[in-house]
């Protein structure tokens, strides 16, 4: 699948996990805010992106949060830990931490499942995390009384 699709005039490779694995590492830079803008030509139009919080349909919803998400944070880092592929199916497991401007640092652990249409577009991401344990986790003393909560209440 290393064939080369074209959308809005440009050429781009179809995604394969390895592919996947060097554009994202090219997002999420070691200094400064993620740039996601090398990215957006491999979503298709009507891409749909869901998460723990929110459901987005479109590209330019989804370009609009991706610049929210720029907004919030001083810097965004993003280690992917295993990636692979199954047929239109490509799942990595990432550690993402997010330093804001007047909080400590958050490492977020979690995974994501991108679906690729017939011509190789990105038309589903699906992102998995536990938004809330991993902020939880940094705060003293809070950390274990969420934990306990979240135990007594589902596990």
């Amino acid at each position: 699948m290393i064939s080369q699709e074209i959308q809005d005039g440009r050429r781009h490779e179809s995604l394969t996990a390895e592919h996947v694995k060097i554009l994202w590492s090219k997002t999420y830079n070691t200094e400064g805010k993620p740039d996601w803008s090398h990215l957006f030509p491999y979503y298709h139009k009507d891409i749909l992106f869901q998460d723990s919080i929110q459901r987005i349909e479109g590209i330019d919803a989804f370009k609009k949060m991706c610049s929210r998400l720029t907004d919030r944070c001083r810097q965004l880092n993003m280690e992917i830990l295993s990636i692979a592929q199954n047929e239109n199916v490509i799942i990595f497991d990432w550690i993402m931490t997010m330093m804001f401007k007047k909080f400590p640092s958050t490492p977020l652990y979690g995974a994501s499942r991108l679906t690729l249409d017939e011509n190789g577009l990105i038309i589903e991401q699906r992102d998995y995390y536990d938004l809330w344990g991993d902020i939880f986790n940094n705060i003293p003393r809070f950390n274990r009384m969420y934990r306990r909560f979240i135990k007594r209440k589902f596990g």
